[in-house]
């Protein structure tokens, strides 16, 4: 599950990460190029230059002018995302490449990265559609595959830990509940790609928005190790989370997925990453965080995998500097497991601040250069 907010340290700290990543990616393309859209947040606006722009790649330039970190999202009619930027620190800039085909959008800014945005349509009219290689198509092929396996694979293991939940095994529940989360980690993005599943099954008591009951998996993780019982609520919302999962399952197939959607997706994986799993947060309370830190990294890595050859050809540097990134990350992470197929990871409680400190690094070292891969893919 994506921040809800940050503390004033993480802010600061992702401020000058990302004015790093800023300085390399703000120099791709024209500010006023016909296909950037520029985009200026800030803590009661959301201003764009452009409402209307025709079918194929888009780019939006984003400043955040505000005093709240916010993230920036492309949305169907319906909510669902096409394309996102999240964690963008005050007085830093972001770009966001995406695909978008005729029809209505709209652009939404969210400080403090809460509630719907504040909003501003974006019209995308006929004309040419984004071109493109067919080893795209067939990336996009394979990884829509990828995120069905992934879902489907979940399902079974939610079982198991429901199961212990509603038999009142403390013990093993525990021992099912960070198995039972590693698919949604890999593809997380696909399911926050349809605005109300997320909620349900990921957030943290510290995401609710005003009047929403907290269900899913945070919930029952609070129960499991700060409470340390199961009672008749955890069993009813145990069920809860399996027929919330079972609509994932079901609606994984219908997601919108496109080559640049997959590059973002990484990088949003990656800042999955830095913001809940590297903080302590996303866990705070099994300290299970290295389990989905892995699987996020497993996850951008596929997306990465499958645009590898348009990228290493458009883009033969930053494929270089990203298997070399990838590789860094993935050994630091071994370190943290008895053996490289193992998803039984040392609790993150147990693992010092220097340590976290060189976890935090690899991120950013990954993150920057990952940064770009959408604009490779799409040029």
């Amino acid at each position: 599950m994506r921040a809800a907010r940050l503390s004033v340290v993480t802010a600061v700290a992702m401020a000058t990460a990302l004015t790093a990543v800023t300085a390399c990616t703000s120099k791709s393309g024209d500010e006023d190029g016909e296909r950037v859209i520029a985009v200026t947040a800030t803590d009661s606006k959301c201003e764009t230059s452009k409402k209307e722009i025709s079918a194929g790649h888009v780019e939006l330039a984003i400043e955040n002018k505000g005093s709240k970190v916010t993230e920036v999202y492309i949305l169907f009619p319906d909510d669902r995302v096409v394309s996102e930027r999240e964690n963008i620190g005050p007085g830093t800039k972001q770009r966001v490449t995406a695909e978008v085909k005729a029809g209505a959008y709209e652009i939404a800014c969210k400080p403090g990265m809460k509630g719907d945005g504040i909003r501003q349509d974006l019209k995308v009219t006929g004309g040419s559609a984004a071109k493109r290689d067919p080893r795209l198509d067939k990336a996009v092929a394979a990884y829509r595959s990828y995120a069905q396996a992934q879902a489907d694979e979940t399902l079974p293991k939610v079982a198991t830990f429901v199961a212990a939940v509603k038999a009142g095994d403390l013990e093993a529940a525990k021992k099912a509940y960070a198995p039972s989360r590693i698919g949604w980690e890999r593809t997380e993005p696909v399911a926050e790609s349809f605005g109300d599943i997320d909620p349900k099954v990921d957030v943290r008591a510290d995401g609710l928005e005003a009047g929403q009951k907290w269900t899913g998996w945070h919930r029952l993780e609070k129960a499991l190790w700060q409470d340390k019982k199961i009672g008749a609520e955890e069993k009813t919302l145990a069920d809860q989370l399996v027929t919330d999962l079972t609509d994932w399952q079901k609606r994984v197939g219908k997601a919108e997925i496109t080559p640049t959607s997959m590059a973002n997706g990484a990088k949003e994986l990656l800042d999955e990453v830095a913001t809940g799993k590297v903080t302590g947060e996303e866990e705070r309370y099994s300290h299970t965080d290295l389990v989905d830190f892995k699987a996020n990294v497993e996850g951008a890595q596929q997306s990465y995998e499958l645009l590898k050859p348009v990228a290493k050809e458009n883009a033969p540097a930053l494929v270089t500097e990203l298997d070399k990134q990838f590789a860094a990350l993935n050994a630091l992470l071994d370190a943290y497991r008895p053996n490289a197929t193992s998803y039984e990871f040392t609790a993150y409680d147990k693992v010092g601040a220097a340590d976290r400190k060189k976890l935090s690094d690899g991120v950013n070292a990954l993150a920057e250069p990952l940064s770009k891969l959408a604009a490779a893919v799409a040029k």
